[in-house]
């Protein structure tokens, strides 16, 4: 009987800190943040404070399992362990299916970036970023991290940068300035466009939270995976409201939400605002880090979790094959791949097949949260509780209030024609699922496999250790 492939628990605790921190924060609070602003007015940070009010309760949930369970390196079992193999299913192949867009999109906007520079083309750069982060992937689970530390560590040292400065120029301790607050209220009030706009942003900024989870997928890589996730869930909240809540408050105090330049680039505008030179360039610079470094934690979601399904004879059993250095070299390349497939579609047909794509997998992410919700209230009331080391506040209260968000963001989407079609298209992809989830199970039964450790140990009880 052969060993089980197992992936090589080298990632630091400082890169896994590092990785916590930098996940929350993504390309879209560079960029998205001024449309949030401009749909919503001064109270923007309100609908950051809600959105990241919900990541925090999915954070604190999966931490509650992933402490019971630190030997899992997927959520998608969490799901398989309270609702069944389909749930398990769906979480892994719908949470790798956005992961892999997310990775096809970042390379683009990373192309774009460069085109600001330089006249290269769009194709040529996504490819060549492709290229280094799957490279970076393929060498070591160790070169991941320390990339994604160094790349991370740039964003939060950016938006830190900013806030003090930002504050330091809105108390007066700036040249010829005095302490001014006025843009909260001097340009139609605090919520010009009513209050009911605070919880239609909540769909947009969600999206750019998404990330907090990676955290837990990387702790099965770390010599202390219980230590790791306990860690990272207790600092999203700190994180959260210094780089999201906190940023934005600084944005719309220092710019008026209306100005123009605000929706094109707020961080921009507000250092324009500031006197700073070059903030177009140094602000750029920036988001090409936020970008590659969502890159890299995209490939290195997806193929680990590709491994995961592929473990359990949910995904060619090519995938689950892994290096000396315990990388899995074929979930890596498969996902890359992928990846690269959403550049060429973006560059054929952006208008149609890539926006496809990114409709297709608009409310995936929300469907994964809502299975993890839904999975820790089962798996709660199946655990005693002097097992549980890390426990989800107020349960079942919050929980329950936390699913039934969830439900509300995607009515929210549905209500909103312009989102509407985001919606039915991730369900759709969820059809298409649970479609391959059947296929599977028959394939399966009609090919049973010898008796192996990475198929026949009990879920939570594999080879990730």
């Amino acid at each position: 009987m052969s060993e089980a492939p197992t992936l090589k628990r080298s990632l630091s605790q400082r890169q896994l800190t590092m990785i916590a921190i930098g996940g929350v924060i993504g390309a879209g609070l560079f960029v998205g943040s001024g449309v949030v602003i401009g749909d919503t007015g001064p109270g923007a940070f309100l609908t950051y404070g809600l959105a990241g009010v919900l990541i925090i309760m999915v954070m604190r949930m999966l931490a509650e399992m992933a402490v019971a369970n630190p030997s899992t390196g997927s959520f998608a079992d969490y799901s398989r362990n309270a609702l069944g193999h389909w749930a398990g299913f769906s979480v892994g192949w719908l949470y790798w299916y956005f992961w892999v867009i997310v990775v096809g999109f970042e390379a683009i906007a990373g192309a774009k970036i460069i085109q600001y520079w330089m006249d290269v083309p769009l194709w040529l750069s996504a490819l060549i970023f492709m290229v280094l982060m799957t490279a970076t992937n393929l060498f070591s689970v160790a070169s991941y991290g320390e990339f994604e530390f160094w790349f991370a560590g740039i964003k939060v040292a950016a938006i830190i940068g900013f806030i003090a400065l930002g504050s330091a120029f809105i108390f007066g301790l700036w040249p010829d300035k005095s302490a001014d607050f006025s843009n909260l209220t001097s340009h139609g009030g605090f919520m010009p466009l009513g209050f009911g706009v605070i919880t239609v942003g909540i769909v947009t900024v969600i999206f750019s939270m998404v990330g907090a989870e990676i955290a837990t997928i990387a702790a099965a890589e770390s010599a202390d995976p219980e230590r790791a996730v306990a860690k990272a869930a207790n600092s999203v909240i700190l994180r959260i409201l210094v780089f999201y809540v906190g940023a934005v408050l600084v944005l719309v105090l220092i710019v008026p939400w209306n100005d123009e330049s605000v929706a094109a680039s707020p961080f921009v505008a507000a250092f324009t605002e500031m006197g700073i030179p070059y903030a177009d360039h140094v602000m750029n610079a920036i988001v090409l880090t936020a970008v590659l470094s969502c890159l890299n934690s995209g490939l290195y979601t997806a193929s680990r979790m590709l491994f995961v399904l592929a473990q359990r004879r949910e995904a060619p059993p090519a995938l689950v094959k892994v290096t000396r250095r315990g990388v899995p070299a074929n979930a890596i390349l498969a996902s890359s791949v992928i990846g690269f497939l959403c550049v060429i579609a973006a560059a054929v047909s952006p208008d149609t097949i890539f926006a496809f794509l990114l409709n297709s997998s608009g409310a995936i992410i929300l469907f994964v949260y809502l299975l993890i919700s839904i999975s820790q209230i089962v798996l709660r009331y199946r655990t005693p509780d002097s097992e549980l080391r890390v426990k989800m506040w107020l349960f079942p209260v919050l929980s329950v209030l936390t699913a039934l968000g969830i439900v509300a963001i995607l009515v929210q989407m549905f209500i909103d024609t312009a989102l509407r079609s985001q919606l039915v298209l991730s369900l759709l992809s969820w059809a298409v699922v649970i479609l391959l989830y059947l296929a599977n199970k028959w394939f399966v039964k009609r090919h049973p496999a010898e008796p192996d450790p990475e198929v026949t140990a009990p879920a939570g009880e594999q080879s990730l250790r």
